[in-house]
């Protein structure tokens, strides 16, 4: 929404918000996680759900890439990070950052480090060749990998040589919308 300047009001839920049990969120996302959005009447749920969603109905030509392929291609990575990144990284920031030192289960962070970086080495190598993971500018596939890239370069972790993400981070790091969402602390 920032990314396409939308006007919006968020609400926060969750952790120290507590109501995701409580029937009126129920009501609108029944698996009673974030995020829910709610656009006029139309309720969705799934973070690259609500991304697609948003990019086609308000951004065509910027986030939403007319040409199929393109776009598949942007969303290729959007569903890689579901799929692929989400778990290890989960692992490692659940282990690091949510659980006291003393509960930490080291094994399960190192295993969660260890496949995290094989495959930041993946997007590595496809920067490698784009500047961006949507192609040749930012786009709809570069934000959940962003979301979690923020946490992964900013942990107390050892993180192999990556010069292609670390130059695609830093350009996202240099967005209104990722400074005003994203870069606002670890916790």
């Amino acid at each position: 929404m920032e990314e396409l300047a939308l006007s919006y009001e968020r609400i926060d839920v969750g952790g120290q918000y507590g109501q995701l049990n409580e029937p009126l969120y129920r009501a609108m996302n029944p698996n009673g996680l974030i995020p829910c959005l709610q656009d006029g009447d139309f309720i969705l749920w799934e973070s690259n759900t609500i991304v697609r969603y948003l990019a086609a109905q308000y951004g065509e030509n910027t986030l939403y890439l007319s040409d199929a392929q393109q776009r598949a291609s942007a969303e290729k990575w959007m569903d890689w990070v579901t799929s692929s990144i989400a778990a290890p990284f989960s692992a490692v920031f659940i282990g690091l950052v949510r659980t006291p030192p003393e509960q930490q289960d080291k094994a399960k962070i190192a295993q969660g480090m260890e496949q995290l970086n094989k495959l930041m080495a993946i997007a590595d190598s496809a920067l490698a060749k784009q500047a961006y993971l949507s192609g040749d500018k930012f786009g709809i596939g570069d934000i959940p990998l962003g979301c979690l890239a923020y946490g992964w370069f900013n942990l107390s972790i050892p993180r192999p040589e990556l010069p292609h993400l670390q130059r695609w981070y830093q350009s996202l790091t240099q967005r209104a919308a990722f400074q005003k969402v994203i870069d606002i602390g670890i916790s």
